[in-house]
């Protein structure tokens, strides 16, 4: 792993009664450049089109490769994330963005927040995702 992760586990041993396999951890401990991404949501980059209306797993993945294209650009990659905060409009949302979002950070083991929130910046979407990634210093 990039950075040392704290008490690594995963959810299906956590939460046994949920269809969830995400990688995380209690906390990280990382040296190098912090990177703070905007909350993502599902929202073409380049366009600002809303994708994906009423479909929480494919806003998540949406916002899941905005922050892979993103960190990217700044020079990092997933391996790189943190912390992550998950927004929710919905609480039945939970099994279907956690699902995606452990598709993507698979072996990462991140930190993680999930808050149910009554409304995000526009109606369509359901799900927002913070990210804070330490892009590690040159060995």
């Amino acid at each position: 792993m990039v950075h040392k992760r704290i008490r690594p586990f995963n959810t299906k041993e956590t939460y046994p009664e949920q269809k969830l396999d995400n990688d995380l951890s209690q906390g990280v401990v990382a040296r190098g450049t912090m990177v703070f991404l905007r909350g993502q949501v599902a929202q073409d980059l380049d366009t600002r089109e809303s994708l994906h209306v009423g479909d929480a797993g494919k806003q998540a993945a949406k916002a899941m490769e905005n922050i892979k294209t993103l960190l990217e650009e700044a020079g990092g990659e997933l391996a790189h994330v943190c912390r992550i905060v998950v927004y929710l409009t919905d609480i039945r949302y939970r099994e279907a963005v956690y699902q995606e979002m452990g598709k993507w950070l698979k072996g990462v083991f991140p930190c993680s927040t999930g808050l149910v929130v009554p409304a995000l910046a526009r109606p369509e979407w359901v799900v927002e995702i913070e990210v804070t990634a330490v892009i590690p210093d040159a060995a």
